[in-house]
């Protein structure tokens, strides 16, 4: 039996961070609220008759303050490039452990890199507990203990219900990066759209595209596999844009075009409607190979991904506050299994046998 203080959920006025709120309280947790916007915090938490301690991320004593008693705290205030590091940072200095949701590769390779301190200080680093990249790492650490000795890995993911305004806030910032890919351990950037391909993912074949997804970081991480590619699908118009960003992206980067970019998401839903999201699945598709040639692929489908990301969230934190956290900086797999993906409800995994291959 859990109490209350045991988790902090930061952003929790935000799009995702109300079905995280949302899927903690069904599960019987009573988090405190907490985010900058005092007013919609409190609102929030009235609404669920939950504790809010409401407080800006570069105020150190409020967030210290607010994170005070907390066993771990969910982060979902984004972007990520932004918030991790002053919420990382309080997290060190009050012993809370810190999962969050992002799926930015700057944003894991910064708390890897942590990892040694967060050790010392007893606490566990894990970004990345929502659909970035619970059910894309779980399927890599599947797909490895398959094949022990694989030197390449392949992931793909489709499916959705559109974005919410921190995800396609965080598109926007990212823009001119271009993509990635891990090469020989280390992480290479290519251009947008470096890599075309179709991809059988259950229910049709489907038109993909290389994306900078972060287990480009993580399944390294999980797997220690040197080669690693991720493709989401895409309509042929989508692929024609990311193309084009190669040759504006330094454009769309100025601060004018950030400013009206940003204006026209604000004018938007803030997220998918729960209609949407009921409706809808991802399906995720991995393959491993060896320097031998022999390969193993799988699948993996699961409900949309805010709502998984919700739920995986949540299934994170009770994990925490059960005595289950590993001091340091973990992946979902390094933390909780590559069956971790399979207690969320809706998920189904498949290994494909070689003959039904695309």
């Amino acid at each position: 039996m859990t109490h209350v203080g045991d988790v902090l959920i930061y952003g929790a006025n935000g799009y995702t961070g109300r079905l995280i709120v949302e899927a903690a309280v069904a599960k019987g947790l009573r988090p405190i609220l907490s985010g900058r916007n005092a007013v919609e915090v409190h609102a929030l938490a009235a609404t669920h008759g939950l504790a809010a301690r409401p407080a800006a991320l570069d105020d150190t004593a409020a967030l210290d303050q607010a994170l005070a008693g907390c066993a771990v705290v969910i982060h979902c205030a984004g972007p990520f490039s932004r918030t991790a590091r002053p919420m990382a940072d309080a997290c060190l200095r009050t012993g809370t452990h810190y999962l969050d949701i992002t799926g930015e590769i700057s944003v894991f390779e910064m708390m890897a890199a942590r990892s040694t301190e967060a050790a010392a200080a007893g606490v566990m680093l894990l970004p990345g507990a929502g659909f970035d990249v619970v059910p894309s790492d779980c399927l890599a650490a599947f797909l490895k203990s398959q094949l022990p000795d694989a030197t390449s890995l392949t992931l793909a993911f489709t499916g959705g219900t559109g974005l919410s305004r921190g995800t396609a806030t965080t598109m926007i910032e990212n823009v001119s990066e271009g993509g990635a890919v891990r090469r020989g351990g280390k992480i290479t950037r290519v251009p947008s759209a470096w890599r075309e391909r179709d991809i059988d993912f259950g229910d049709r074949v489907r038109h993909a595209v290389t994306i900078p997804w972060g287990d480009v970081s993580t399944a390294w991480h999980s797997t220690r596999i040197p080669d690693i590619e991720v493709f989401t699908a895409a309509t042929s118009g989508t692929v024609r844009g990311m193309r084009l960003t190669r040759y504006i992206g330094w454009l769309l980067a100025t601060a004018p075009m950030q400013r009206w970019l940003k204006a026209r998401i604000r004018a938007g839903a803030a997220g998918p409607s729960s209609t949407q999201r009921s409706h809808a699945v991802a399906r995720l598709w991995g393959e491993v190979r060896n320097p031998s040639g022999a390969s193993v692929q799988a699948r993996l489908q699961t409900p949309d991904g805010y709502t998984l990301t919700a739920l995986t969230a949540v299934a994170a934190a009770q994990k925490v506050l059960a005595g289950g956290a590993i001091v340091g900086y973990q992946t979902p797999s390094l933390a909780f299994g590559a069956d971790f993906i399979l207690e969320i409800p809706g998920t189904v995994r498949t290994r494909i046998p070689a003959a039904s291959r695309l």
